[in-house]
């Protein structure tokens, strides 16, 4: 006979065993579901996570200074800190969207408000005409790029590092480096400096590109959510051949994505007018990497395929708000890269496990 026989007392240790093996397991596999479904609303609410990190870091600003934070006057500084940003960062989330990245934003940006002051006061042109112009060229510059990317099928990252690099040239080339004052805009073609002009509601401020940036961040979350377009976006940047195979032209999207970028880019250089005072060739110099850096902590995968225009925003907002708060509370402005840089790691790091398991 075996001891288990001969003792119930091991019986009892040994069914007390099971028991406590199968709590143990059910347990885990308790908090396995619980995890599984943190990550599949993550991944069907790209916006969450993004929006969590900016009420988390407005407490912890806030708490900091002590509520100076939470002025009108303070929290509306911010939104005019990032609107360039936050249009900017439309135009890459579009072409994010798709699987791909363009570098040259914010060369194009910076060409098109050139090419309006340079039409205005050096060929005469009326200003509202020369606004067309530059948005129409901004089109243009979008179009060069889905070009080469979606009929010539080269890589998209190379593309617009060499057009970024062709687009400053020209603009260096094309403005001889002249940059047109104020003063000069004012008297002659106010209507370039449009979106610097203010609105006020008690001590809170917004300026007209503030306002812009906002219908446009509305429009656009519209568009892809509620327009076949839009779908048409997601499922081009999810899987391309799948969306040929069910009659949705990847080539034909990625043309029109980089196009409307482009439109996108070109309205932004007329907001930069308005928010510099002036048109200066360098203008915007970070731009390229505040639009990626929105993007991504704005909840973006840049594997294409899933994120929220709103998370842009949010990623910019973050940006603007320890751009802002960290100076505010008078620390060496190297701090501001180094936790927009851990930012950016972590929210790739967290797309990799929404992917992961969600996906």
């Amino acid at each position: 006979m075996s001891a288990s026989a001969t003792d119930p007392r091991l019986d009892h240790e040994s069914s007390l065993s099971q028991s406590d093996a199968t709590v143990a397991s059910f347990d885990d596999h308790n908090d396995a579901r619980i995890v599984r479904r943190i990550q599949n609303y993550l991944h069907t609410n790209p916006a969450a996570v993004p929006l969590i990190v900016l009420l988390l870091s407005l407490l912890g600003f806030g708490i900091l200074l002590g509520g100076k934070l939470f002025s009108a006057f303070t929290l509306t500084l911010i939104l005019q800190q990032v609107a360039i940003t936050g249009i900017i960062g439309a135009a890459q989330t579009l072409v994010i969207l798709t699987a791909g990245i363009d570098l040259s934003v914010g060369a194009i940006m910076v060409l098109t408000s050139v090419i309006m002051g340079q039409f205005t006061f050096r060929y005469g042109v009326p200003p509202a005409l020369s606004v067309i112009i530059g948005i129409a060229v901004g089109a243009l510059c979008g179009y060069i790029n889905g070009f080469l990317v979606s009929k010539m099928k080269l890589p998209p990252f190379i593309v617009t590092l060499g057009t970024w690099q062709i687009f400053l040239a020209v603009n260096f080339i094309y403005s001889a480096n002249e940059t047109i004052r104020s003063q000069d805009i004012d008297a002659m073609a106010p209507i370039l400096k449009f979106f610097g002009n203010n609105v006020k509601f008690g001590g809170a401020v917004f300026t007209y590109g503030v306002i812009a940036m906002v219908l446009l961040a509305l429009l656009l979350w519209y568009i892809l959510n509620y327009t076949a377009w839009g779908r048409h976006v997601y499922a081009v940047g999810d899987d391309p051949e799948a969306s040929d195979l069910s009659g949705v032209s990847s080539s034909k999207m990625l043309l029109q994505v980089y196009t409307v970028a482009g439109l996108i880019c070109g309205f932004a250089g007329w907001v930069l007018i308005g928010r510099v005072g002036a048109i200066s060739p360098t203008s915007g110099g970070f731009a390229n990497i505040e639009s990626v850096t929105a993007v991504v902590i704005g909840g973006i995968s840049l594997f294409g395929g899933r994120g929220s225009l709103l998370g842009m925003i949010f990623g910019g907002l973050i940006v603007g708000l320890y751009s802002l708060g960290l100076r505010m509370l008078g620390t060496d402005p190297q701090y501001t890269y180094m936790m927009i840089g851990v930012l950016i790691i972590a929210a790739v790091a967290i797309d990799q496990w929404i992917r992961k398991v969600a996906g």
